[in-house]
């Protein structure tokens, strides 16, 4: 009986006993399954950050997506798999990085591991539990969020052969998610404020704000030599 799966009535038996805070031993003795069997649930809850006070709350469908695991053996290798979930989150953050890169570094320290589509199933479910609950909500027209993509483009000069790095301008609108994108030469003042004028002629309108993430090229604009008739179109 070791690892064996639980019907569902068992596994909501099991979290009304964890949540009184009855031990694993006693939990297993109580629902006639193997002292295993609690641990591997027990412990697949811990990986999902779930506490067993919010477990209730799930329905039937979420509860069996969270143990897709059908015997202990490949539970073991479910939870060695998610003590590498924190590190697969903090690479992710890092240019160039991708689940399939992370998934190939796994299987050279796990040959026997996951397939790809079992392996970023799991991170994302994981993945899930950890982003906040606050939900944002946009009003169409209201803001343009501005930026750079963090990786730059090439392209080829026709006539002399050199291969030219630009900058990659993005200017969406949130509600809607119409995105415009542009190839700029630098992320200077002067290719930033060509960018933005690029993205409003595009959109045809201008929204109430332009929201940047912290860009130096949007830093307060001093003009030298200018009337004060063209600073505040600028400022619009």
């Amino acid at each position: 009986m070791a690892g064996q799966r639980l019907e569902m009535m068992d596994l909501r038996q099991l979290i009304q006993l964890k949540s009184k805070g009855t031990s694993n031993r006693k939990t297993a003795e109580a629902l006639k399954v193997s002292r295993n069997t609690v641990n591997s649930y027990v412990s697949c809850f811990k990986a999902y950050s779930f506490s067993f006070e919010e477990l209730p709350g799930l329905s039937d469908k979420d509860l069996a997506e969270l143990f897709p695991l059908a015997d202990y053996k490949d539970t073991e290798r479910y939870n060695k798999l998610s003590l590498q979930f924190p590190y697969f989150a903090k690479q992710l953050t890092k240019t160039g990085c991708t689940l399939q890169t992370l998934w190939h570094e796994y299987l050279e320290n796990n040959p026997n591991g996951y397939r790809y589509t079992q392996f970023t199933r799991y991170y994302k479910l994981w993945a899930d539990r950890q982003k906040p609950s606050g939900i944002l909500v946009h009003k169409a027209a209201e803001k343009l969020f501005v930026d750079y993509s963090g990786s730059k483009l090439q392209y080829v000069d026709r006539n002399s052969g050199e291969v030219i790095d630009v900058e990659v301008f993005v200017a969406i609108l949130p509600c809607s998610q119409y995105t415009y994108v542009k190839a700029s030469a630098s992320r200077k003042r002067e290719d930033f404020i060509d960018g933005i004028n690029s993205a409003l002629r595009w959109i045809g309108g201008v929204p109430k704000a332009i929201v940047t993430d912290n860009l130096k090229s949007s830093h307060r604009i001093e003009l030298q030599g200018e009337s004060p008739r063209s600073k505040q179109k600028l400022s619009k």
